[in-house]
């Protein structure tokens, strides 16, 4: 719950009238952070309207015991499943680790939803998912399957997937980074001139998220769509004149593919089909 989009997904469900949201989060910081800011916009919120309760849980989602206990405890009705290692450099060196939380996380959360008798589940995936060339990608594609599985063999419960790219202002994100390069002086670093990404903003990615979970029939994959993709280099230039800078005041280097990231991203794999 304290990650990027777990927080916006948080901030989304207190504006529609839930009656309990439980966040379940490893780092402590993280959970207290959320936590904070959740009860602060309870506290905001008009007098009149029913306010959920929020409960703060500190643990991971590889404890079987602690996440039956939590669902069970607090009735939960959905879950919404964003832990998971993204940086595509960090994986590709803490492989085990890597694979261990995105695909075993979710095998663990899955499971614990179809035997708590959860309504629905919806899994934060990734557009590296498809046709992966690195391990992020590759243990993004493997939790898909992970949920696929489980949603065949166990119908009661709904399992979603939703598919989207790159969170503008998310941990790790280009645009923090490109913005603290340029206070520096620079250079600001693209790894290619002609890499692009699809960008969308994080409250975007979890109003999709949430729209997606709601409205999907069981096993379905979800993929958002972002629009255009952005090449980084022009994206790099752009946040150079709005900082009032120029490229002959604050250069633009580039630094080669990094292992395993491609030039592009792709949404969809060629036998893969999407319906309205």
């Amino acid at each position: 719950a304290g990650g990027s989009i777990g927080a916006e997904l948080v901030r989304n469900l207190l504006r529609q009238g839930v009656r309990k949201i439980v966040l379940l989060e490893l780092a402590e910081g993280a959970l207290y952070e959320v936590e904070m800011e959740a009860r602060e916009l309870l506290r905001a919120a008009r007098r009149g309207d029913r306010k959920p309760e929020i409960v703060a849980v500190l643990g991971s989602v590889h404890d079987e015991a602690l996440v039956s206990q939590t669902i069970l405890r607090h009735r939960v009705d959905t879950i919404c499943h964003a832990a998971a290692y993204k940086h595509v450099p960090l994986m590709e060196t803490n492989i085990v680790v890597g694979i261990d939380n995105n695909v075993f996380g979710t095998v663990v959360l899955a499971e614990a939803a179809r035997r708590c008798g959860v309504e629905r589940f919806v899994l934060i995936s990734s557009d590296k998912a498809v046709r992966p060339t690195n391990v992020m990608g590759a243990s993004k594609r493997l939790a898909e399957l992970v949920v696929q599985g489980v949603a065949a063999e166990f119908p009661q419960t709904q399992y979603v997937s939703v598919r989207f790219g790159n969170v503008l202002g998310s941990s790790g994100s280009v645009v923090p980074l490109f913005s603290a390069q340029i206070a520096r002086g620079g250079p600001v670093t693209v790894t290619h001139p002609d890499i692009v990404r699809y960008f969308m903003t994080i409250p975007e990615a979890a109003q999709l998220v949430l729209q997606a979970g709601l409205m999907g029939r069981s096993g379905q994959i979800f993929v958002l769509d972002m629009g255009e993709p952005v090449k980084i280099v022009e994206l790099a230039r752009m946040l150079i004149r709005l900082s009032g800078k120029t490229e002959q005041e604050v250069p633009i280097s580039f630094s080669g593919l990094r292992p395993g990231e491609k030039l592009y991203e792709e949404l969809l794999a060629d036998d893969e089909t999407t319906e309205p």
